[in-house]
């Protein structure tokens, strides 16, 4: 059996005029559905703006994306409580790299991963405390397999942006997938022909209501 790999953590890069975290709601807990370490709880903050996707939530999403995640590389873009993150890696992700400005959020994030990485045979896990698109200006075009994404809401300047690097970032092949929440009067087709240059290569696959917002797939256009 493999010994667990461990999390490296990088520091702040420098801060836009944004928001800190996207996230959902209040204090409590979620759940790991599935993989090695299925059944886990993962606390969830009383940060303003903190919205975590709810189970149901994350077992349709998973459902779409097919389950497992063995081979994949994943950004989880204003990461929050790390629902998303830890779920992908549970799943069998290669590589997850999650993102939080908020400091009390990521000193959370690393509280749960050294909870955690006793589990057997887990892929890489980057924790990144730095601005989510700043970093994501960054990488490589086309070199993640899925990018989940939800930026807060109330600036909607932001959220284009954030929506356009994960389109750049991430691979439009048959297995990738862009996953973002956004406020229920917000339409994703619409928003994706605001973003001239990569938004033209994706269309929605699935829409499900995720609380107090949406979420949908997007997936690459099949030429």
């Amino acid at each position: 059996m493999q010994r667990p790999k461990h999390a490296s953590v990088s520091k702040p890069v420098k801060k836009q005029a944004n928001q800190p975290t996207k996230s959902h709601g209040g204090p409590g807990e979620v759940r790991i559905i599935s993989g090695q370490w299925k059944g886990r709880k993962l606390p969830v903050l009383n940060v303003e703006g903190l919205r975590p996707t709810t189970d149901r939530v994350k077992e349709t999403l998973f459902n779409w994306l097919g389950q497992r995640l063995d081979g994949l590389i994943c950004l989880d873009m204003f990461s929050g409580s790390g629902a998303i993150g830890f779920e992908a890696l549970s799943r069998g992700a290669q590589r997850v790299t999650m993102i939080e400005l908020n400091k009390t959020a990521f000193a959370e994030l690393k509280n749960n991963f050294s909870q955690f990485k006793d589990a057997a045979e887990l892929g890489d896990l980057d924790l990144i405390h730095a601005d989510a698109i700043a970093h994501s200006s960054q990488l490589l075009e086309s070199s993640v397999d899925i990018t989940f994404v939800d930026p807060p809401f109330s600036n909607e300047e932001l959220f284009l942006k954030a929506l356009n690097e994960a389109l750049r970032v991430t691979k439009k092949e048959s297995h990738s997938a862009v996953y973002v929440e956004h406020p229920k009067t917000v339409f994703p087709e619409k928003l994706l022909t605001e973003i001239p240059k990569y938004g033209d290569l994706w269309v929605v696959g699935r829409t499900i209501r995720a609380g107090v917002a949406n979420g949908t797939l997007l997936v690459p256009k099949k030429i």
